[in-house]
Formats: structure tokens, sequence, C-alpha cells
């Protein structure tokens, strides 16, 4: 049995929570926590020679708190049920369109790239959280691994640079914001939506639930249809 490292715990949540005071203070968006704990901890193993596998198990209790960590986003959703309800509608079909996009879009433009066709699979369901993403994936011909990569270059930018963007688009909605968050970015995007605005939240929550069913029930369909398209 591997055994762990009994700090790597500790030195996790001091960098996450130091890299947090520090975003907050400076509002900057590019100090997002999770990228600079990347950015402070991924050196720090390769200086020390220090296999992930080993920091993994010291840290892994971290890895277990993200199931109840999304069950619990639960809560706002119940107190936003009235808005959902009277919506449902007009969510659903945003999530719709804002799946295929992605969908369409990844593998796409992966594909006239030159990418071999399980790469562009694995591009494909980049925009739902990383379990979805990875099954996805496996599922259509590309590879878990990538994907989840992908999953987290694409919920970084969009935690980062997501609010800016809809701001500079005028989209100034919680609901809408929340929607557009949860369906390109996932559960950082959803993070970050939280920090900002309750309702946001809510709706970054639902969307990535949301998506996350269409993306697995209509990914087997589509990579083939853009295989035969661009590839």
């Amino acid at each position: 049995m591997m055994q762990n490292i009994w700090w790597s715990l500790p030195l996790t949540l001091v960098v996450f929570y130091a890299a947090r005071k520090l975003a907050q203070k400076l509002h900057m968006p590019l100090l997002n926590p999770l990228l600079v704990s990347m950015a402070v901890i991924i050196p720090l193993l390769l200086l020390t020679g220090i296999p992930y596998e080993r920091y993994f198990q010291g840290s892994k209790i971290l890895n277990d708190l993200l199931q109840p960590a999304v069950v619990a986003l639960a809560f706002p959703l119940y107190e936003q049920i009235h808005q959902i309800r009277a919506r449902w509608k007009s969510i659903i079909t945003v999530c719709f369109i804002g799946s295929m996009t992605a969908m369409i879009s990844g593998g796409a433009i992966a594909l006239l790239m030159g990418a071999k066709p399980e790469i562009a699979a694995s591009i494909l369901p980049k925009s739902v959280t990383t379990p979805i993403a990875m099954a996805v994936a496996e599922s259509i011909g590309g590879i878990p691994a990538i994907s989840a990569v992908c999953v987290i270059f694409v919920g970084i930018l969009g935690a980062v640079f997501g609010h800016s963007l809809l701001s500079l688009l005028r989209i100034n909605t919680n609901s809408s914001r929340g929607l557009a968050m949860g369906t390109a970015s996932h559960a950082l995007g959803t993070a970050r939506c939280v920090e900002m605005d309750y309702q946001q939240g809510a709706f970054s929550s639902l969307a990535l639930v949301i998506c996350g069913i269409i993306t697995s029930l209509t990914a087997p369909f589509v990579f083939p249809i853009l295989l035969r398209l661009f590839g």
C-alpha cells in the first residue's frame, strides 16, 4: 500500500485559504483560489519528486467531501423552486442549446484542426462536471484523463473570466448569469456564482445538473455526426 504524506492535507488547506483571502483582498479574477493552489502545489511536487498518488492519498478526504458538497447544492435549488417551476421550459431550452453548442464547438474545432477521433471525443464533453465528462468520453471512444484536464481548464476559464464577459455583454439578471455559468463552466463556475450571489448559485447548480443529463444522453449521437461532417 502506498504511504501517504501527512502534511498534504494541511498544505492544501493553507494554500487554498491563503489564495482565497488574497483574491478577496485584491479583487483580481486571475487570482482564482483553485488556479493559485495548482500553481503552488504542482511545482512543489515536481521539485520534491513526490508522486501525485502519494500526495492524493494524504488529502483524499477532500475528494471524499466532493459528493456531499454537490448534494448540498440542492438546498439553494429548493429555495428557488417557485421561479424554476414558472420558467422550466425556458431553462431546459437554454441548457439544451448551451450543451449542444459546447459539444459541437469543441468536437468540430478539434476535428478541423486535425485531431484524432479519440482526442475530439475527449474534448467534446468539456463543459460538464468531471465524473460525467469522463464517463461520456469513455462511452464514445475518448480518453477520460484528457477529458478531466479539459473540464478543469474550461472551469477555471469560466470562473476567472465568466462574470466579466457576462457584464461586458450586459447580462445582469442573476438567473441568466447563473444558467450561463453552470452551462459553460460546470462546478467551478457554480462555486464562483455561489460566492457572487445566492440566486446565481442556485440557477448555476440547476444548469450543471441539466446539462450533465443532456450531454450524457446526446453525446453518443452527436459525435458520430461530427465525425461524418468534419472527420
